[in-house]
């Protein structure tokens, strides 16, 4: 487990299922995670993920539960790793809306990234946003992310295409910044 000040990233349990179910098909949640055609995920589909994710080489995966009452809020993780090039995908989702605009998904990304830093010594960093998922940015710009670039008009989404962000963190940013 790794902790920062508002929530501790743990393993997934079983029991997160019913609750992971939930917040993936959630309309407003599935709108900023996924780029392909919203489909439901079914209760069969989350114990796939679930049962897969343990046996995943090179990535890494945690539940986000709240450091005050231990409640499952979403999850974060290591997507892809670049072992040769010293670079990782990361991910992460707030799907308890309770939770969202408080803090939390940047208290864990701080969290995640000082496990890839300190834990997997990385250099870089890096993660994809849609344009319209203006929360998010801000929470990657809070955490020392940098645009990159931008995929210009590269998802389609609710009748009009949107642009994909790419952002970027280094390590001797991060150590500067701590």
């Amino acid at each position: 487990m790794y902790e920062g000040t508002l929530v501790r990233l743990r393993a997934y349990r079983k029991e997160d299922i019913k609750d992971a179910l939930e917040y993936v098909n959630d309309p407003e949640v599935k709108r900023n995670m996924m780029p392909g055609i919203p489909f439901l995920y079914t209760l069969e589909d989350e114990e796939k993920w679930y049962q897969s994710n343990t046996a995943l080489k090179d990535t890494y995966n945690f539940a986000i539960e709240t450091l005050t009452d231990k409640k499952y809020i979403g999850g974060c993780g290591v997507n892809e790793v670049d072992w040769k090039n010293s670079k990782v995908v990361v991910g992460i989702f707030i799907g308890d809306k309770e939770y969202w605009n408080k803090g939390y998904g940047t208290d864990a990304m701080k969290v995640l990234i000082n496990f890839i830093f300190q834990q997997m010594n990385i250099n870089k960093i890096k993660l994809v946003v849609y344009s319209f998922n203006e929360r998010a940015i801000k929470c990657y710009e809070k955490c020392g992310f940098q645009k990159e670039g931008i995929h210009r008009q590269e998802a389609y989404k609710d009748g009009k295409y949107h642009d994909e962000i790419v952002m970027g963190l280094l390590k001797e940013e991060w150590m500067a910044r701590s």
